[in-house]
């Protein structure tokens, strides 16, 4: 039979960790409020600057005059894995579903020869990666420190990423986050954004629409390519933001049920066992009456 005192410290044990699951809860609904926020405002922009960026890379296609990053190196031998993940754990299968994405990625190109380097965006991805994949990791960009994420933290990923692509380290890379949909609804995604690869506007495709750009496509393409690679690096650092916090509220508040129905239980096992303390306790009383 359980310990009444061992019962009751297990019950004020859970009852704690119900306080800070709950609390815990309330801060991801307030952060994935803005988070979401953050994320909806950016895909307006993203969707047009990709359009704009399609209808220009469509017009130049692959000749000579294409910049580098649009034509790449002519090669798929080194790819680069960029895998962004939470800098916190806490948040359900968050971080794991992207990191799985990634392994297959990785798993599969390594099946058919190819080389792969990663580059880890966050704490947890690179915790579970370094497990299996240590010798192919490269470096990691801590954003452990960030409060509020900005243009200026993505330009600075990209920064890196085109460094090593000027100089050869790769020939491919693709971006591995979790677009957000709902609170319980996170979807991991690869997104190749080098060689840069853009869908023209279904709208402008028609030929109804005539654009006219000086200086010349190829100028304005190397110009923008460095950025259109910021700017997809942003919009997946927002949808990231938004899938993180939105899968800390649903995994909070089943932790938060979980713990109220231990709770239920863990009372009803303390009651029945005083009950039974009790009960033998009137027994004995009542032996030791009959006895004298």
């Amino acid at each position: 039979m359980p310990n009444l005192k061992d019962l009751k410290n297990r019950i004020n044990s859970v009852k704690s960790t119900r306080k800070i699951t709950q609390a815990m809860q309330m801060v991801a609904a307030a952060k994935l409020r803005r988070a979401e926020e953050a994320a909806s405002a950016a895909r307006p922009y993203a969707e047009r600057f990709n359009a704009v960026m399609g209808e220009l890379a469509a017009s130049v296609g692959d000749g000579d005059g294409a910049p580098k990053l649009l034509a790449g190196t002519g090669s798929d031998q080194v790819q680069l894995l960029i895998v962004m993940t939470a800098e916190r754990g806490l948040c359900g299968g968050f971080n794991s579903s992207i990191v799985k994405l990634a392994k297959a990625h990785a798993e599969r190109l390594q099946g058919s020869g190819k080389t792969v380097k990663i580059l880890t965006v966050g704490k947890k991805g690179r915790e579970q990666l370094r497990r299996e994949w240590e010798d192919n990791l490269i470096g990691h960009v801590d954003l452990s420190d960030v409060k509020k994420l900005g243009y200026g933290n993505a330009q600075s990923i990209a920064e890196d990423v085109l460094a090593r692509f000027d100089a050869e380290e790769f020939d491919v890379a693709t971006i591995f986050f979790s677009e957000f949909e709902s609170v319980i609804s996170q979807i991991p995604k690869a997104v190749q954004i080098v060689p840069a690869s853009f869908e023209a506007d279904d709208a402008d495709s028609g030929g109804s629409t005539f654009h006219e750009y000086e200086p010349s496509e190829e100028e304005i393409l190397a110009d923008l390519l460095p950025r259109g690679v910021a700017t997809q690096l942003f919009s997946a650092l927002l949808e990231n933001a938004a899938s993180e916090q939105g899968a800390r509220m649903s995994a909070m508040d089943n932790a938060t049920r979980n713990a109220g129905e231990m709770i239920e239980k863990l009372t009803i096992e303390f009651n029945r066992t005083r009950q039974a303390v009790i009960t033998n306790e009137l027994i004995e009383i009542i032996s030791g009456a009959e006895a004298l």
